[in-house]
C-alpha cells in the first residue's frame, strides 16, 4: 500500500535562518514550485520525489526538553554516500552531532529549530 516517503516537514520559526542550514550546511536547493500558501515556507527537492518542506508556523512544543542525542527523539533519516563530508561541514559551522550508538554509520544532529536529523551511510 505504501511505496514511499513524498516528504516530511517541519516547523520553523526563522526561515533565513534554517535556509543557512539547509541549503548552505547541507546543501539542499528550493523547489521554485511552491504554491503561495497561507504561512510562509521553502520546499527542498532531497531526491526524485521526496521533499523536505519547512513551514514558519509557531512552533506548539517551545520549550520542550528534547533528548541530547536525536535518535532518542522523533527523527527523518537521510541516506547519504559518504559521512566524511558532512562531518568536517558540522565540525567547521559548530553544530553539534552525536554518533550512532547501534555502530553504524550514521549520525544525528538537530536543524537550527531543535528538530532531530539522521544521516546514514
Amino acid at each position: 500500500m505504501i511505496n514511499g516517503i513524498h516528504h516530511v516537514t517541519f516547523l520553523s520559526a526563522d526561515l533565513a535562518r534554517s535556509r543557512q542550514f539547509y541549503e548552505g550546511l547541507l546543501g539542499l536547493r528550493a523547489d521554485p514550485h511552491r504554491p503561495q500558501m497561507s504561512f510562509d515556507g521553502i520546499w527542498y527537492d532531497v531526491a526524485a520525489g521526496q521533499q523536505v518542506h519547512l513551514m514558519r508556523l509557531p512552533d506548539p512544543e517551545a520549550g520542550l526538553q528534547r533528548p541530547a542525542h536525536g535518535g532518542r527523539d522523533r527523527h527523518v533519516a537521510f541516506a547519504v554516500s559518504d559521512l566524511a563530508p558532512l562531518i568536517a561541514r558540522l565540525d567547521e559551522a559548530g553544530v553539534a552531532y552525536t554518533l550512532s550508538q547501534s555502530g553504524r554509520r550514521a549520525l544525528f544532529c538537530r536543524d537550527p529549530d531543535s528538530n532531530a536529523l539522521e544521516f546514514i551511510e
